[in-house]
This record gives structure tokens, C-alpha cells and sequence, in this order.
């Protein structure tokens, strides 16, 4: 697991959200996930299963957030669960050995330790800078990357306000992927965003 980790916004338009997606795959986006908060139960399934043939399309692997029965539905990738969705253990139980689970870790060491023991895939920490999108009540520390990295055994992932700039000194403390939404999903040219997004962890040029 390493590169470009793109998050969707709470978009209710499916073919803009296809759209915008695609092209961050284009530009080297490594793994999506689902994210939208206020989606009635059928535009989440609608925009969700459409948004996997997509990712299957590209070979990217696909994550919903939060919605286990979805995961389950849909043979998804795997599941990203927060501290109030369903726990690490209750999700590796649901989904099985062989699919990814992710958990949101937040400022905090210990939780990804926990998780990590709970059979996570990866751990999540932010935010670390201010988001257009997520409200954090707490700044993240950089050092936990590379705490994270000497401690837990799992790839780890950075989010909060990811800015190519401001991702590369979290990638150079050891962050396998950077997770982003507005930098890729609410500029002019995505598909370039994603490409230098992506270039942080390949060196490659245009």
C-alpha cells in the first residue's frame, strides 16, 4: 500500500463524482474510497457500486467508509472504520481474513497499536493541517508518522488538509499514502493534481 489515497466528497452527483474520480485514477490515485455522510441509503449503493466497476476498471482497489452491510453487498475491496463506526475486531469479523480494513487513528499512537492488534490493514492519522472538508478538534503531531513506523508494522496513511506541499514532509517521515479530497476533487485539472500527488512517492516526471 503506497501512493495517492483519494477519499470522495459528499457529492450527489453521480457523474461528476465518476468523472472526477477517473480522472485522479488517471493520474495515479493507488486505492478509493467511498465517503459520503449524507447519502440516502440508495444513492450510496447507486454512486458506491458504480464507483467499483470503476476502480476495477483501473485495478485500484475500492473502500467504503463506514458502511459494513454495503461492503458486504457489494464485494468490496474492504471497510474504513472511525471511532464511532463499528470497531476494528467487529469489522475484520463482518468482512473476513482477506479484505482490507483501515481505521481511523486520529492524534493518537495507541489507537493505532489497538487497532493494529484488532487485525487492521492500515492505520489513518490526522488531521494534520486545516481541511475544507473534515473539521478536526486537534492538530495531529508530525512525529507520529515516524513513531508509527517504528512501532506498528502496517502501512500508514495521512490525511487533514493534503497539500502536495504539505503531504512531502509526512512522506519523507515515512507515510505510505497520502489521503486527499479537496486536492484532487475540487480543483480545475484533477487528473494533474493526482499525477502530483502520486509523483511524491514514484519520482516520476510528465
Amino acid at each position: 500500500m503506497k501512493g495517492l489515497y483519494l477519499v470522495t466528497p459528499d457529492w450527489d452527483d453521480t457523474q461528476k463524482l465518476l468523472q472526477t474520480t477517473e480522472a485522479g485514477l488517471r493520474g495515479g490515485a493507488a486505492f478509493i474510497q467511498y465517503r459520503h455522510k449524507t447519502a440516502s441509503p440508495e444513492l450510496r449503493h447507486e454512486q458506491a457500486r458504480e464507483l467499483q466497476r470503476l476502480c476495477r476498471k483501473y485495478g485500484r482497489p475500492f473502500i467504503i467508509n463506514d458502511h459494513l452491510d454495503l461492503c458486504i453487498a457489494l464485494n468490496a475491496d474492504g471497510i474504513h472504520v472511525g471511532g464511532t463506526d463499528a470497531s476494528v475486531a467487529e469489522a475484520r469479523k463482518v468482512v473476513g481474513p482477506s479484505k482490507i480494513v483501515g481505521a481511523s487513528c486520529y492524534g493518537t499512537l495507541q489507537l493505532a497499536q489497538d487497532a493494529q492488534a484488532a487485525g487492521a490493514s492500515y492505520v489513518a492519522f490526522g488531521g494534520f493541517y486545516p481541511s475544507r472538508v473534515k473539521k478536526y478538534d486537534f492538530k495531529t503531531p508530525p512525529d507520529i508518522v515516524t513513531q508509527a513506523r517504528e512501532s506498528i508494522p502496517l502501512p500508514s496513511v495521512v490525511i487533514g488538509g493534503m497539500t502536495q506541499e504539505n503531504a512531502a514532509p509526512l512522506v519523507a517521515l515515512g507515510a505510505d499514502m497520502v489521503a486527499v479530497i479537496s486536492s484532487v476533487y475540487m480543483v480545475e485539472d484533477p487528473e494533474s493534481a493526482a499525477r502530483g500527488f502520486a509523483r511524491l512517492f514514484t519520482g516520476l516526471s510528465d
